[in-house]
């Protein structure tokens, strides 16, 4: 097994990795959307928030040696269920051979977030 570290995505908040591989197989941590520059999430809707995500989600599937277009399958937590169709308007840009997905609304998000994506995927 082989953890995961890159400084082009959030640095972990808590005790874990950014993702891990095993095998042929990476397992992203969720990201939200942290600037890496700045530690803060900057964007205030839904749709700058899920940019911010795959931007960090690819910096990490990069690290491990994937992409986008291997991913298998993804996890999606909104914190309003109602940003389903914007959430999926960036999604779909980024998850162009579209891997299996859970997508479900949650109470709460780390720092107030309003989307966190996580990702299992080939290397």
């Amino acid at each position: 097994m082989k953890k995961i570290a890159t400084n082009k995505a959030p640095q972990a908040i808590g005790p874990y990795s950014q993702a891990v591989v095993l095998g042929n197989i990476v397992y992203t941590s969720g990201q939200i959307a942290i600037n890496p520059e700045s530690g803060n999430i900057e964007a205030n809707d839904i749709v700058g928030q899920t940019e911010q995500v795959m931007k960090n989600l690819g910096e990490v599937l990069k690290a491990s040696g994937s992409s986008y277009e291997k991913a298998v399958k993804t996890t999606c937590f909104l914190a309003n269920i109602s940003d389903f169709g914007a959430f999926n308007e960036v999604y779909g840009k980024y998850f162009t051979e579209k891997p299996a997905r859970s997508c479900v609304a949650v109470k709460d998000l780390p720092k107030g977030a309003l989307v966190e994506v996580e990702v299992i995927a080939e290397i």
